[in-house]
């Protein structure tokens, strides 16, 4: 009897081992994700230059305010960094917004390049000197009722005059 018992306890014994042994490569496997870590850092590189080309700060907090104006969904300051030093990727929401943001197809902000071919939404194009908050003023003020249109476009014009008057005397 005791070396039906001593079988099963060597039994269950190489089972743990097995098991243990089974477990341990699994946990200690690596993850195929390098690609994917050089496709986050490659994206954050894109997007701080894209914001730097746009005249905008590279800042969480300012990046925070500004989705909210281009129809991301509400992030922490806390992912937007992590979307700045390539830890994260922004759910394509967030893309879109911060491609319109920087005047890029989600694509090109994504992935770095254009597709070859396809139907694409005809971009604006601003002139080199058009930095990017300029740009973003100018599109916040196509968004105001048209009374407040005219009311800014003659304060510029009163303020176009007086610089002008300014630099003739």
């Amino acid at each position: 009897m005791r070396s039906a018992n001593q079988k099963a306890i060597n039994n269950e014994s190489d089972i743990f081992h097995r098991v243990k042994a089974i477990l341990y490569f699994i946990i200690r496997r690596r993850p195929n994700v390098p690609a994917m870590k050089k496709e986050q850092q490659a994206f954050a590189q894109r997007l701080v230059d894209a914001l730097a080309a746009a005249g905008i700060e590279v800042s969480p907090a300012e990046l925070e305010r500004l989705l909210a104006r281009y129809g991301g969904t509400p992030v922490t300051p806390q992912a937007i960094s992590g979307w700045l030093t390539g830890k994260h990727l922004p759910k394509q929401a967030n893309m879109r917004a911060l491609a319109q943001m920087v005047g890029l197809e989600p694509y090109a902000l994504q992935y770095g390049s254009q597709p070859a071919r396809g139907v694409r939404e005809v971009q604006v194009t601003w002139p080199a000197h058009v930095r990017g908050h300029d740009r973003l003023a100018f599109e916040e003020f196509l968004l105001l009722p048209e009374r407040q249109r005219k009311l800014v476009r003659e304060l510029i014009a009163a303020l176009t005059d007086a610089s002008q008057c300014k630099k003739g005397a």
